[in-house]
């Protein structure tokens, strides 16, 4: 039931707010005894434009890549864990994704900042694109106070874990994500669903029925397949806590988040199933920007890795 995590890739732009991922990287790799890759891609595109930039280009790349490898080697610091700098020149998306593929990551880790409309287009879209194009799990943290890893001493707290589930093979992904964290660390396991009536025409019961007992029928339908996604024999570890909502997905997500305090959402990057429009694309997307805690997005491909 565990998934296995093995390579680590956590990226930095070394700003401070992007540097706030490499903990989580330091941790993780510790707590999985995995090799952490720590990843500066570095993007040339913008100071092209300009003249003077392209003059004696390779060694501005040579200057360029050994100041980013000191910086890396600053950030990992004396701490005892297996480790290699990664340093690359192109654009980011698409540099951390290939090297992501070459070798062979479990996870990847970055920082948003979770903006959205203008300052979304411009900051946030690396790690949007990166969610829909790894290879990997997406690991999105946020500012280190509202984390489950402590920047000073690299300490892993996750007490609560939330899974958005929809019913979806990508869910189910989701799912094997959260079972396998919650064995971990001793984690509660929030699996929670948000009820959009409109989509559940298959479960839908016949009209001469009453809309509130077709609604209450419903909800007993998904809290008992909520119960059941847990193995009996998972309990002993695991204390599963089924949750059913109504309303907009990513803000009854976002909330329930919110005000049970959790330490982690995971999610599926898309959802299509028994209830498609639950958490497809944007969902996760609008969670990440406003979730509380980091959002682990998981990827469809790694269903047969």
């Amino acid at each position: 039931m565990r998934v296995e995590i093995k390579r680590i890739l956590c990226t930095t732009d070394f700003s401070d707010f992007s540097n706030h991922a490499v903990p989580y990287g330091i941790a993780l790799a510790r707590e999985f005894n995995a090799k952490l890759y720590l990843c500066h891609v570095i993007d040339l595109s913008s100071a092209a434009i300009y003249g003077e930039a392209v003059l004696a280009l390779e060694e501005q790349q040579a200057r360029m890549t050994k100041f980013a490898l000191g910086e890396l080697s600053k950030l990992i610091g004396p701490r005892s864990i297996t480790w290699e700098p990664l340093v690359t020149l192109g654009n980011p998306a698409v540099e951390v994704a290939r090297l992501a593929e070459e070798r062979g990551i479990d996870l990847a880790i970055a920082a948003s900042h979770g903006r959205s409309g203008l300052k979304r287009v411009l900051i946030g879209s690396v790690t949007e694109r990166l969610m829909r194009t790894l290879p990997c799990p997406l690991l999105v943290v946020r500012s280190p106070e509202h984390g489950f890893v402590t920047p000073a001493d690299q300490e892993i707290k996750l007490k609560q874990i939330l899974v958005g589930y929809d019913f979806s093979p990508d869910s189910d992904l989701a799912l094997a994500y959260g079972l396998s964290l919650a064995q971990e660390f001793q984690a509660t396991l929030h699996l929670v669903h948000v009820v959009v009536p409109p989509v559940y025409e298959d479960l839908a019961k016949p009209a001469a029925a009453s809309p509130d007992k077709a609604q209450q029928d419903l909800r007993g339908q998904l809290r008992n397949r909520l119960v059941n996604l847990v193995p009996e024999e998972a309990r002993a570890w695991c204390t599963p806590v089924p949750t059913l909502l109504a309303g907009s997905p990513h803000e009854e997500l976002v909330k329930h988040a919110v005000v049970n305090n959790m330490d982690l959402i995971i999610l599926g990057v898309r959802g299509h199933g028994l209830v498609e429009r639950l958490l497809v694309g944007s969902t996760t997307e609008r969670v990440i920007r406003r979730a509380p805690c980091p959002v682990l997005s998981v990827q469809p491909r790694l269903k047969g890795k």
